[in-house]
């Protein structure tokens, strides 16, 4: 996709863990605005409000067949927040995103119904959660013997199947993959939550059991990446076709999977759950031959977010209020002349204490780091010297941490669904 499409090289999640960061990607709003903060929080702070319009939404809206086949995260069954309320004629997949840990679950959701599959959940998983007075959420591990219907490949046969079905009218087919995640409740002391049929060409390999699950599984997405790239131009779309790849969140450590040695995170500080380069600056390729010139590279700043104005770019409508997303359509076709530019980028996340992030100045030179949120101390860097964010500027750019502090706090909209915790502290509704 690099070779022929473009490559971001300053592109941005919307949050650094999966429930806000779709939140962003689907509403426009950055997590100082919108709904879904984080992950641990009540079930309403992570329920998509029935008021909120979606990127779905602006292609429905334009007559797309729009769908959804992977993990939401933003809405259960009978809740305001299901996305056949949000703009997706069709969902196949998880709502629940602990549930989406678990790669043979006992059930997947289609639309508003859920279909049972032939896996088998461990019993000890069952009795632990009885245990400790909790419900099934569908989260867990199957017996040795229960994995058959690997939730992966269902989900991938059912995309291709509704793309087949669909590529004679305008579609949008929003794919949110559950791999590489790793199953946090599937160690059972085995140390081992890369969950996959096999490890392939990493059989032989003289690595750990979880490292080889963790290159089985990017293996896999690739390679379904591919057939899905490879039946666009069998239908003789792939010229009419934008495809953007990217990922929710930096690298993860979950699961017995180890970063360090596949280098995941290459130059840049940190991973999932930090605000620092490494946990929300993330792969981002865009390929649409014919529109995009091959082998490109941009330095564009962008972020989730911005997706929705893209939408209502390419759909010619206009980009809803009380968002913060400009379209990166301008830079997909060459012409940066007209492409608009962030006046800056924020982030809040509440796991962990709590802290906040914003990345702003002449060419979004300046990244600050406030931690806890609203009251602790700054570190500033200089991205454009120090992409590992090694040297804090802090003390000696007291005027540019001003602006930051200033930045940060007309981002931030207080919300008593996500209550500011000092460092050290979870979040408690």
């Amino acid at each position: 996709m690099a070779a022929q499409g473009l490559k971001f090289t300053d592109f941005y999640a919307g949050s650094t863990v999966c429930a806000p960061s779709r939140c962003v990607l689907m509403t426009g709003k950055d997590t100082g605005h919108c709904w879904v903060r984080g992950n641990s929080t009540g079930s309403d702070a992570q329920t998509l409000q029935a008021d909120e319009f979606t990127v779905a939404d602006i292609f429905k809206t334009a007559g797309y067949a729009t769908a959804l086949f992977g993990k939401w995260g933003l809405g259960e069954l009978g809740s305001t927040g299901h996305p056949n309320d949000h703009g997706f004629d069709e969902f196949y997949g998880y709502l629940n995103q602990r549930h989406a840990h678990n790669y043979y679950p006992e059930f997947l959701i289609h639309n508003k119904q859920i279909e049972t599959l032939r896996n088998t959940t461990d019993p000890r998983w069952i009795e632990a959660r009885k245990a400790k007075g909790l419900g099934d959420d569908g989260a867990g591990y199957a017996t040795p013997e229960g994995r058959v219907d690997y939730s992966h490949d269902l989900i991938m046969d059912r995309a291709l199947t509704w793309l087949q079905k669909n590529h004679e009218q305008p579609f949008f087919l929003y794919l949110p993959l559950t791999i590489p995640h790793a199953n946090n409740e599937g160690n059972l002391g085995t140390g081992d939550g890369q969950d996959v049929p096999d490890h392939g060409i990493y059989s032989a390999k003289d690595w750990t059991t979880p490292n080889k699950g963790q290159a089985a599984m990017i293996t896999r997405m690739d390679s379904d990446i591919g057939k899905l790239l490879d039946q666009l131009v069998q239908l003789d779309i792939a010229e009419n076709t934008l495809v953007i790849f990217t990922s929710d969140n930096g690298h993860h450590k979950e699961g017995g999977n180890d970063p360090e040695f596949f280098d995941a995170n290459g130059p840049l500080r940190g991973m999932k759950r930090d605000l620092t380069e490494g946990g929300i600056r993330i792969p981002a390729i865009a390929y649409w031959p014919g529109k995009i010139t091959g082998g490109g590279v941009t330095d564009h700043v962008g972020y989730f977010g911005d997706l929705l104005a893209t939408a209502c770019a390419i759909t010619d409508q206009k980009v809803p209020a009380n968002t913060q997303s400009i379209s990166f359509l301008p830079t997909l076709l060459g012409d940066t002349t007209q492409q608009k530019q962030h006046d800056h980028l924020y982030w809040e996340f509440y796991e962990q204490g709590s802290r906040q992030a914003v990345r702003f100045g002449p060419k979004a030179k300046w990244k600050a780091i406030r931690e806890p949120m609203l009251t602790g101390d700054v570190q500033l860097y200089d991205l454009s010297q120090d992409l590992g964010e090694e040297i804090d500027l802090a003390a000696a750019e007291p005027k540019v941490v001003a602006e930051a502090v200033a930045l940060m706090e007309a981002s931030h909209v207080a919300d008593p669904n996500w209550v500011v915790r000092g460092n050290g502290k979870a979040p408690k509704k």
